[in-house]
Order: C-alpha cells, then structure tokens, then sequence
C-alpha cells in the first residue's frame, strides 16, 4: 500500500476476548488504524490505540535504568538469563498466537523450566473438574440457532465480554431462536451485576454457596427431595424452578465463569456443573462452556496439551513433562522463592499476581516480550518489544468454544518490531548457540 489512502479490511478477527467475533470492519492506511467497526467498545479501542504505550526499541536495564539496545544484544542478555537459571518461569501466552506459544514450550524445554500460562490463575479448576467428569459442549453457532434457555453462572458478559449475549446468545438472531423472545435467561451470582438485570430469572446464591446449590440441582432435576427451606440462600421452591426450567427446555447452554472457578470449592464447583449438564443430558440438551478470558487462553491450553500432554503448569525440569497443580503453578512457585529468573510473554503478572508472588517475581531477572509498557515490563532486566497479534501479525487463536481461528494482520507494526515467534526463535536460536545448561 502507498501513500495515506485509506481502504477498509472486512471479516476482522477481534483479539481482545475469548469470544473471538470475526465480523469487525477495519479503515486504515496500512500503518494506523482510523476506525474499527460492529466491535465493543474494548475492541475499538483495541484497534483504535495500538500507538499508545509503545516501545519502539529493545531496552536492557543498565545501572538500575532500562536504556535501548540492539535487538541482538537484547536477546543475547534474555538468552543468558534463561540459559544460566537453575529454573525459569516461561509465563503469559494467552494473548499470543498458538505458534508462539509453541515456540515457547520448546524453549522451556531447552532451558529446563517451568512453563504455564494464565489458566493458573482463572480455569485451572475447570480444566481439573473436565479431566474427572468430562463435557458436554458444542460450538457457539449452535448455541446461537439452537438454545431456548441460556444460565449464565458467576460471570458478568456484559462487561466481560460484551459482545457475547449478542452474537451468541439471548439477543442474536439464529436459525431457529430469532429473537429475544424466542429464550430465556436465568443468571446466578452472587450480587445483581449488569447480565442480571436483562435476566427473566435472577437467583442470587450466597458467596462460596455454588456447589450447594449446584448439588440440589441435580437432586431436583432426579426427582429428589430437598427437605431444607432453602439452600445457599436460595428459597426451595427457587430451586425447584430453575430445574423445571432446564428439564423442560429444548436446548439448554451454561455458560460459567471465575465467579465459580475462584470461589470456595473451585475445581469441585465445576465438577458438580458438570455433571449438573451430564445429567441433564438423560431428559434434554444441555451444554456448558466456560467463559475463558483472553482472545487464547484456550489455544494456549491446546498446544500445551498437543506437546506435553498437559494443558498448564508443566514442568520440564527433568527433561520431561510433569503437571502437578498447586506444585507446578507459576504462582505457587514464585512464591516459595524457587524460580530465579521469567520469561514474560503477552502477560502482565505484576499487576495480577498476588502481592507475596509479586515481591519475589520482582527480585529475580525478567525478560519481558510485550507490545506495550506494562508494569511487568518497567520491572525487566529485558523488555523486547513486539507486534501486536491480530493486528499487525498473523497466527492462529482459539475461540471460547474451542475454534480455531486466523487472526489476521491489518496493518504493518511500527519499523524494527518482529513479531513473537520472530522474537522467540531468536531466543531459541541464541540459547542453542550458548550450549544448553541443565
């Protein structure tokens, strides 16, 4: 593209959520981007924002300031950290490409680390109670033709992902549910959020009450009797209605989210909705899905698997693949005191680790590979700037319903950034040429 004219770019994969819409319309000059169109608000400002906060040249810390380098002496500072931890935290790629993140197991593999992504801290129970149970789901295009009854449990989409109850849900238009009128929607939180108020039931479950309530679920939709007045808050006969409502319905979907994962319980309260949907499968359809954050915390869960054998907290200390949540957790590693050095991909765990974790994480060296300035990133021994997937490079993701999509780049990152499998193989390839350290 030459000169400013401005052309507009259809079909545009929105990499902010999970919920991964691909129907964005993008004006742009091939350099910026002037308008972003049918996203959310974020997605817009997404888009609409890529110049703000950027690094536009490696930095190194020397002398206690972060100053600019060359990309080679960059990596060559990341390598040797890597290469002479006794054992690194390689964290983040949720909001990366399923190739970098496969990049990054390999280098985790060559350095001998720890490897995880940012399921430790959000659905690491629900992948815990799917390894026990099992689930029923489906695509969100099924959901979007096919559910009269829509639960949405412990989560708030209207903020969350806000795109989400209109392309998928309660207000999109599918082949056999074309309008609002067509479903219903039951919501269960904890307090009257901003989804509740659109619901035609809200049921308000008292904090750390959501396996109770889930357990008389399934005692009632089996016909049981519950003989309590009511059950985590939540009168009886409350209860005994919401079953009717799933048992009698054509095609149920629940949707859940770290209002369940992350409270009292945790990967027994997706156990018990699990099999809440396992059971219900015996009178009706039903299908749960849990709503993922990050555009690929999914992809990032999927390629782990696809190359350890496990979706998160791997450990390839040994010179093979350990999964011991709880042991092997980023978080609880950091701290114990045990990692001594982090690769920070796409993420930004100063700001969302616990304040103990945080303390340790900002003792030890940390090479940061992030489009923007971040906490994290001020924070760094190396901070390696990068193009920012699905806007100005291309890789796959993972929908919130397990869909593997292209994002797609729109326009061209700002001169000298490489984007992160670029950056990764560099670190990769410089590691080899150290000689590895076990």
């Amino acid at each position: 593209m030459t000169g400013m004219s401005k052309t507009t770019t259809e079909n545009v994969i929105c990499t902010f959520c999970a919920s991964g819409c691909d129907d964005l319309q993008i004006t742009h000059d091939g350099r910026s981007v002037d308008s972003a169109r049918n996203g959310c608000a974020i997605s817009v400002s997404r888009f609409t924002s890529t110049k703000e906060s950027r690094i536009l040249k490696p930095l190194v810390r020397t002398k206690g300031t972060l100053r600019p380098t060359t990309f080679a002496k960059a990596i060559d500072r990341a390598a040797r950290i890597l290469n002479n931890a006794r054992y690194p935290l390689l964290y983040g790629w949720s909001q990366t490409s399923c190739e970098a993140t496969s990049r990054g197991i390999e280098l985790a593999e060559l350095v001998g680390g720890l490897i995880d992504n940012t399921t430790t801290s959000c659905h690491g129970p629900t992948i815990l109670g799917l390894q026990d149970v099992g689930e029923a789901t489906c695509t969100l295009g099924e959901v979007r033709h096919s559910a009269d009854l829509i639960i949405y449990w412990g989560c708030n989409p209207i903020h969350s992902h806000p795109n989400h109850t209109n392309r998928f849900t309660v207000f999109s238009k599918g082949r056999f549910r074309k309008a609002r009128k067509d479903r219903k929607l039951v919501v269960v939180d904890v307090r009257r959020t901003d989804t509740a108020k659109l619901a035609d039931r809200f049921v308000q479950v008292q904090p750390n009450g959501d396996y109770e309530l889930l357990t008389a679920l399934r005692t009632a939709i089996k016909g049981g009797e519950i003989e309590q007045d009511s059950i985590a808050g939540v009168p009886t006969e409350t209860v005994e209605e919401i079953a009717d409502m799933m048992v009698e319905c054509e095609f149920g979907a629940l949707f859940f989210g770290l209002g369940l994962t992350m409270s009292i319980g945790k990967h027994r309260n997706t156990e018990a909705a699990l099999a809440l949907v396992r059971d219900l499968n015996y009178v009706t359809k039903f299908v749960i899905i849990p709503m993922r954050g990050w555009f690929n915390v999914t992809g990032a869960n999927e390629v782990s698997t696809w190359q350890t054998g496990y979706p998160y907290a791997v450990d390839l200390t040994q010179g093979y693949p350990r999964f011991n949540p709880g042991d092997t957790s980023a978080i609880d590693t950091v701290i114990r005191g045990e990692v001594d050095a982090a690769l920070v991909v796409a993420s930004d765990p100063v700001s969302h680790f616990p304040k103990s974790a945080v303390k340790h994480l900002l003792d030890i060296p940390i090479v940061t590979v992030e489009p923007k300035r971040t906490p994290t990133s001020e924070a760094s021994e190396v901070m390696i700037p990068s193009a920012i997937i699905g806007i100005e490079a291309t890789g796959t993701i993972y929908r919130i319903d397990g869909v593997p999509l292209e994002a797609r780049k729109v326009i061209d990152p700002p001169p000298g950034i490489r984007s992160d499998v670029e950056i990764l193989d560099a670190i990769i390839k410089r590691v080899k040429s150290l000689g590895v350290r076990r």
